[in-house]
C-alpha cells in the first residue's frame, strides 16, 4: 500500500485577523457577523444555525477575517458549516471562501463563471490594502497561498437550501446576485446587494435595475423585517428605501455627480463612489456597458 503521509495543511488554518468583527444575535438561531473597527472593511456575513449544520452567507474580504468567523462559530456552536452562499462574485463575498473548503457553495451563474477565472490580485490589493498579506498566491512566500473556491451549486431560481434558508436570485448590484431570506425569523441577508450608512459601488451593476429590485425586496421584507447588509450596521426596511432613493438620484444626475440631490446619504461614508455610480448610470443610459473610467482609475488602470 502506498504511504500517503500526513494530510497537508487546510486553508482554515493560518493567520487570523484580530478584532475584525462580532457575532450578533438577530433571532433564534439567526446571527450576523458585523465588521468592527478597522476590520469593518472586511464586511459582514450571515450565520444560520440548524440542528446539524450551519449556513454562512458571504465569506468576508480575506481568509484571515474568514478564519476569525470560522473559529468563533466552531467555539460557540461546534457544528459543521455545510453551506456557504455567495451573494455576488465580488471580493467581500468570496475573499475568504477557501477557509470553508468542506462546505457546499451556492451562487449565481455569473459568479460561477467569474470564479473560474484567475483572481485579479492587483485589483484586490488596491481595493483592500489592509489585507495585502492575505493575497499572496506564491507557495514559496505565503504561509497559506491565496485562492478562492468556485461555486459548487448554481442557483438561478428561488430555492430552499435548508428548511430555514431561502435563496432568492436578484439583479442590479451585478447582473446576477443572490439574497437570502429566513422567512421564519423575518430576516433578509442582503449581502452585496445592500449597504447601510456607506455608499454602494455600482461599477458593474445597473443603478436603475438595482433600485427597482430593492423596491420588490422591500415588499418581501415587510415593515417589521430585519435587513443585514454586506456593509454597515443591521437595519430595516427604511434603509432599503434610502438606498433605492440614492440609486435613482445617481441616474437622475445624468453623468454629473454634483447633481446628486441632497438627502440622508449626505452623511454616508465613501461618497467618492458617487462618481463611479453616476458614470455607470450615464453609460447604461446610452447603451454602454463598459467599466466606468472612474472605477478603472481607482484600480490604477486609468490613463496617466
Amino acid at each position: 500500500m502506498t504511504e500517503l503521509g500526513p494530510m497537508p495543511p487546510t486553508p482554515d488554518v493560518g493567520p487570523v485577523a484580530t478584532d475584525c468583527g462580532t457575532l450578533q444575535p438577530i433571532a433564534p438561531n439567526v446571527w450576523a457577523w458585523i465588521g468592527a473597527g478597522s476590520g469593518s472593511d472586511a464586511g459582514n456575513a450571515g450565520v444560520i444555525v440548524e440542528d446539524d449544520c450551519i449556513t454562512v452567507i458571504d465569506t468576508l474580504m480575506a481568509p484571515s477575517a474568514a478564519r476569525a468567523l470560522n473559529n468563533t462559530l466552531a467555539e460557540r456552536f461546534g457544528l459543521p458549516i455545510k453551506h456557504v452562499v455567495y451573494t455576488s462574485s465580488h471580493l467581500e463575498s468570496v475573499g475568504g471562501s477557501a477557509v470553508f473548503w468542506m462546505a457546499a457553495r451556492y451562487g449565481r451563474t455569473q459568479t460561477n463563471v467569474l470564479l473560474d477565472q484567475p483572481a485579479p490580485i492587483e485589483a484586490y490589493l488596491r481595493l483592500a490594502p489592509e489585507f495585502a498579506h492575505d493575497y499572496d498566491t506564491n507557495p514559496r512566500t505565503a504561509e497559506v497561498p491565496f485562492a478562492t473556491r468556485p461555486v459548487s451549486h448554481v442557483v438561478d431560481v428561488a430555492a430552499w437550501l435548508t428548511p430555514m434558508v431561502l435563496a432568492l436570485p436578484v439583479s442590479g448590484q451585478q447582473s446576477e446576485n443572490l439574497v437570502i431570506l429566513v422567512p421564519s425569523a423575518g430576516v433578509m441577508f442582503a449581502g452585496a446587494f445592500v449597504s447601510i450608512g456607506t455608499t454602494p459601488n455600482a461599477w458593474d451593476g445597473d443603478p436603475v435595475t438595482w433600485a427597482d429590485t430593492i423596491g420588490e425586496l422591500t415588499e418581501q421584507v415587510g415593515t417589521t423585517g430585519v435587513v443585514v447588509p454586506g456593509r454597515g450596521p443591521i437595519g430595516a426596511t427604511r434603509h432599503l428605501q434610502l438606498l433605492q432613493a440614492y440609486l435613482y438620484a445617481c441616474d437622475d444626475a445624468e453623468g454629473d455627480p454634483s447633481r446628486i440631490a441632497a438627502g440622508p446619504w449626505d452623511d454616508w461614508t465613501g461618497r467618492d463612489l458617487d462618481a463611479v455610480n453616476v458614470e455607470r448610470a450615464a453609460r447604461l443610459a446610452v447603451g454602454d456597458r463598459g467599466v466606468p473610467r472612474t472605477m478603472l482609475e481607482r484600480l490604477g488602470l486609468g490613463d496617466d
